[in-house]
């Protein structure tokens, strides 16, 4: 079963969450938007660690749930009025968790190496579906040119062309599926999940349909990616065959890697030291002419990362916090 957190890492983790809140009272556009972009790949590297880290299912093709779910807003989406978030995201989380279903059903059938390469098989067949046809704008993708909002009659509740709205909304999202997620693994099925990774045969053993448990995990966590990327899409207003691709998918992985498997709150923090290192490691007037090659410091940083701190920053977090309860 997967444990609350100790009172210092909550803490940890509420510092952290104000300080981002802090950002746009601050920050100028661009630093705004590469936040925005943390939170919401936050989101996305959090329902991949659902699957990676507490049922033991290594997905390379999770970025077609992402993809899927910002294709789907620019296919409703108007030329001349916003589409209303209240019709429009059920559409897309509802075909996002369609397509997980049907593609789970299949993919979960095969372990290991085979869950692997069918799940990226799947997630390629996306890739080239909207990459080849003219469906959405082929291979040079496709603008949302009216970013969506809530509305109740009249009244405007939430406008996500606004980049303050935008940002305020995937910042409280992302707090918000991370708090539901505890329930979730703390729950009967959380708890059936977690006993898959462990010994799936103990657990058919126990009269559990060990299918069925995975499949229901692969579809919520394809429903939670399709919404991390309804919120990517809005960023920019932009939607390409890339955030399909197998690179996206590597990039979560990275990120669940970086943060730590199994902690739930650090991939999280794998997507904000990624992408803010990255940042860093760009800037030629910290890191001189090593910015034109940032690729080279930030396969260093992932390796050091990876050799030097057991189950990434999560963990560490999670060992400083239980070395200063020993101290106590």
């Amino acid at each position: 079963m997967v444990n609350l957190p100790s009172k210092s890492v909550i803490a940890v983790l509420i510092v952290i969450v104000a300080a981002l809140a802090l950002v746009p009272l601050g920050g100028d556009k661009y630093w705004i938007k590469l936040v925005t972009r943390m939170i919401v790949l936050g989101i996305f590297a959090m329902s991949l660690d659902l699957l990676v880290g507490y049922t033991g299912l290594v997905s390379f093709g999770h970025a077609a749930f992402f993809g899927l779910a910002g294709y789907l807003l620019h296919l409703i989406s108007g030329d001349e009025a916003a589409v209303n978030m209240l019709w429009a995201l059920p559409v897309c989380l509802g075909g996002t968790a369609v397509a997980a279903a049907v593609i789970g059903a299949l993919s979960v059938r095969t372990k290991g190496i085979y869950f692997i390469m069918v799940t990226l098989a799947f997630a390629q067949m996306l890739f080239y579906f909207f990459h080849d046809s003219d469906l959405a704008g082929g291979s040079d993708g496709a603008y949302i040119y009216i970013k969506p909002i809530l509305a109740l009659g009249e009244s405007v509740l939430i406008d996500l062309d606004s980049r303050y709205t935008l940002f305020y909304t995937a910042l409280i999202s992302l707090v918000a599926i991370y708090m539901v997620l505890v329930v979730v693994l703390r729950s009967p099925f959380g708890k059936v999940i977690q006993g898959i990774k462990v010994n799936e045969h103990r657990m058919q053993a126990l009269g559990f349909n060990t299918y069925f448990y995975k499949l229901a995990s692969f579809t919520i966590a394809g429903t939670l990616a399709g919404y991390a990327g309804f919120l990517f899409a809005s960023i920019d207003g932009f939607v390409s065959p890339q955030l399909l691709g197998w690179h996206e998918s590597g990039v979560a992985l990275v990120m669940v890697i970086l943060g730590g498997m199994g902690t739930l709150f650090g991939p999280a923090i794998g997507a904000i030291a990624l992408l803010g290192v990255e940042e860093i490691f760009r800037d030629k007037a910290l890191v001189g002419f090593m910015a034109s090659h940032w690729q080279i410091l930030m396969g260093g940083f992932v390796i050091a990362v990876v050799l030097f701190m057991n189950n990434g920053l999560g963990g560490l977090l999670l060992r400083l916090a239980g070395r200063r309860r020993g101290e106590r």
